[in-house]
């Protein structure tokens, strides 16, 4: 098992599969994009399945998802996926995306054993998703959220970021076209990912903030917090239900006590937290003929030195070194 000192296991493993995207989001990295690691630095489709292999096998994990970056990217996803469905005990695989591309994925995908995917949505509207993402790619997200629903990727879940004076108003828009289409809607706050660092708190939509402006028009009634468990989103039902919707206050109401997460970088880095300053190399290890045995005592060590929570409330904090399209979602 993947165990810390303060009684939490990792059962969810999140596994960056390229660092590369094809989107420019604003919160995420600069107009011109950062420097891609090296084709060597990265970890083959080998590597990643034998990784996973003893991360389900040997460690307990039972939940796979793949980023990235933009995992879609990656050529070898769909065997990547086959090889993951064929282990025993088989995990849950799923797949956060910026969508595009699913249009033409999602069948191989859902063949070779995915079981649903998280796409990234922020807006409804073509303008503002060209200045969130300086892309003009909105109805290729849109054509492969259609995608996912037929190839039954369900539930297909959406993620959002809301930006001060940018899509702020769109919360109850967003939630209402979700509903129609039986999609499930998570907002995110807006976290100190980006690779420009400019981050800036008292700009964030907070949590309050989100779940005041969905207020204004739906009746939100909190699911029972064992209905939560590990999950980083608080659910509310909608209007009664059965619609749902997720706030995920990664930043205002950290929910670091339950969680059940490790993570591994496309370089083959374990890092036991999103906002961790230290990774443990385990493509180094693996290159250098470890074994199985090996591979998984470097990974129980790395996570039995997690911290108590992410710290982003510490008056020290600084943001991690490398940016979230490096380290995965």
């Amino acid at each position: 098992m993947l165990l810390d000192t303060f009684g939490r296991r990792a059962v969810d493993l999140r596994v960056s599969l390229t660092d590369r995207c094809n989107l420019r989001c604003t919160y995420c990295m600069p107009e011109e994009g950062l420097q891609w690691l090296a084709k060597p630095e990265l970890l083959t489709d080998e590597e990643i399945v034998r990784l996973v292999t003893v991360a389900v096998r040997d460690l307990g994990v039972q939940e796979v998802r793949f980023t990235g970056g933009e995992p879609l990217l990656r050529p070898g996803l769909v065997g990547i996926v086959e090889a993951c469905a064929a282990l025993d005990p088989r995990p849950e695989l799923s797949l956060t995306t910026n969508g595009i591309g699913l249009a033409r994925t999602a069948a191989a995908l859902r063949s070779a054993g995915l079981d649903r995917v998280n796409v990234s949505l922020d807006t409804l509207d073509e303008a503002t998703f060209h200045t969130l993402t300086r892309r003009r790619r909105h109805h290729d997200v849109l054509a492969g959220l259609a995608a996912a629903e037929e190839a039954r990727l369900t539930p297909v879940k959406l993620n959002a970021v809301l930006m001060r004076g940018l899509n702020e108003h769109e919360a109850p828009a967003l939630l209402a076209w979700c509903l129609e289409r039986g999609y499930e809607l998570r907002f995110i706050e807006q976290m100190p990912l980006d690779a420009q660092h400019g981050w800036d708190r008292s700009a964030m939509i907070t949590a309050e903030e989100i779940l005041e402006r969905l207020s204004a028009r739906f009746t939100l009634t909190p699911e029972p917090s064992a209905a939560r468990g590990a999950a980083p989103a608080e659910r509310f039902l909608v209007d009664g239900g059965p619609g749902r919707v997720g706030v995920i206050a990664s930043v205002t109401r950290p929910f670091c006590r339950a969680c059940d997460r490790t993570r591994l970088t496309a370089d083959g880095q374990v890092r036991n937290c999103l906002f961790a300053t230290g990774e443990t190399d385990l493509r180094s290890a693996l290159r250098s003929g470890a074994d199985d045995a090996e591979l998984a005592a470097l990974w129980r060590a790395a996570m039995w030195g997690k911290k108590a929570g992410a710290g982003i409330d510490d008056p020290d904090f600084h943001q991690p070194a490398r940016p979230m399209s490096a380290i995965g979602g």
